[in-house]
């Protein structure tokens, strides 16, 4: 026997009996007698001793604790009829078992127990308070749709061009339903003045596409957040863009160099526009998140994602119609809903000769524009009018920065 590793586990078990005892210590209702400190450091030294001895003897040793833990409840339900207690006093004897294999892990959980134990009222009054039914149906369909529905997709292409791929198709529907839910916690959490646009801004690393028809749904369902949106919409648009620029300058520095004053430009236009319709909206308490609000729209997911999935698959026709003398059209066209993936095309045409770099740098531009097209569309067909509007003029703007850039450049 190494008693040194069964020192430590001998310590280990003992510290998450008094950890998780003093916890319960604490929570114990004046008057009612309960498992505190003392009873759960012998648990644990009981758990480890015995496991030292031997399986058998550590199994005998549970089986029989159950059942004076069951003894002992059934003579305190009346007065208290729950069981957390009592379970946290069995998970202390099979912790201290565990410590005596491995030390690092029981530790870890103990003091995971110990908080769970300790946060009981804020999780209980976030459960009952806080969340509201609809916020926890968002998120019981986004763990179905992330931890069942996606690992049982196949991960390899359907189509005959290698384009539609299952697993990526339902991807979109969850990366749609995960950008839904940021967007509603940022705006119960800071308001609708900052929560939306921060929401809106980190959502563009994710998904700038995803994150305009996200938000056009916003300004549909409620107009006086017609402005808000607008600029969270475009804000994501800028941190794609910032993607966008390091994509490029790691596929082709040489090309990025020779557009980042378009592409500077281009972010500062979606900047001031995005600042400008924040300035623009009333955040009085009308514009609260009412109760029976949805974080996201399945059936809206599922549209975008067969859209996106559909544009994929023509582009992939594209390129395998015309080779790879198509390869400026197809990224174009693979910018309508991907412009980082297009950044990687578009950076290997620059590369193949000098005289393609010139057609290279323009079809930078040509892809700020197919994806200006694309979030457009999505901005009419999901949202309201005033919300299209609006982002016709913040995108117009940054195209028309960007090209005036590249015209300069001459």
């Amino acid at each position: 026997m190494n008693w040194n590793t069964s020192l430590i586990g001998l310590l280990t078990a003992l510290g998450i009996g008094m950890l998780i005892g003093t916890v319960r210590e604490r929570l114990h209702k004046p008057g009612v007698m309960k498992a505190g400190v003392r009873t759960h450091a012998i648990v644990g030294l009981l758990g480890s001793l015995t496991f030292s001895i031997g399986p058998s003897t550590f199994v005998t040793t549970l089986l029989i604790t159950g059942v004076l833990i069951a003894i002992g409840y059934r003579h305190s339900a009346q007065q208290d009829p729950g069981m957390t207690g009592e379970f946290a006093l069995l998970l202390t004897l099979v912790l201290s078992g565990l410590a005596m294999q491995d030390a690092s892990l029981s530790a870890a959980i103990g003091v995971v127990v110990a908080c769970l134990l300790f946060v009981k009222k804020p999780l209980r009054r976030f459960s009952q308070e806080i969340l509201t039914e609809h916020e926890l149906e968002d998120a019981l369909m986004l763990c179905a749709s992330t931890l069942v529905v996606l690992p049982l997709l196949p991960t390899t292409a359907i189509d005959p061009w290698h384009a539609l791929n299952p697993y990526a198709m339902w991807k979109i529907v969850v990366l749609i339903m995960g950008v839904g839910i940021v967007a509603h916690v940022c705006m119960r959490a800071s308001g609708v003045r900052w929560g939306l646009p921060l929401a809106g801004f980190f959502s563009g690393f994710i998904s700038s596409t995803v994150a305009v028809a996200t938000y056009a749904r916003k300004a549909h369902e409620k107009p006086e957040l017609e402005s808000m949106a607008s600029a969270a919409a475009l804000l994501s648009t800028l941190s794609s863009l910032i993607l966008f620029t390091m994509v490029l300058a790691t596929s082709s520095p040489e090309l990025m160099l020779s557009v980042k004053w378009p592409l500077i430009s281009a972010g500062l236009a979606l900047l001031i526009c995005a600042i400008y319709f924040i300035q623009q909206t009333d955040t009085k308490e009308s514009l609260l998140l009412p109760s029976t609000h949805h974080a996201f729209k399945a059936s809206h997911a599922l549209i975008i994602a067969l859209t996106i999935s559909a544009v994929t698959l023509c582009s992939a026709w594209l390129r395998n119609l015309v080779g790879d003398s198509g390869t400026f059209a197809a990224s174009v066209f693979v910018g309508l809903v991907e412009i980082h993936a297009a950044a990687v095309s578009i950076a290997q045409l620059s590369q193949q000769d000098p005289i393609q770099s010139a057609y290279a740098r323009w079809g930078v531009i040509a892809i700020l524009a197919s994806s200006a097209l694309s979030k457009l569309f999505l901005s009419y067909a999901s949202g309201s009018r005033g919300y299209g509007h609006r982002m016709a003029s913040g995108l117009g703007m940054m195209l028309i920065s960007a090209t005036a850039a590249m015209l300069m450049l001459k």
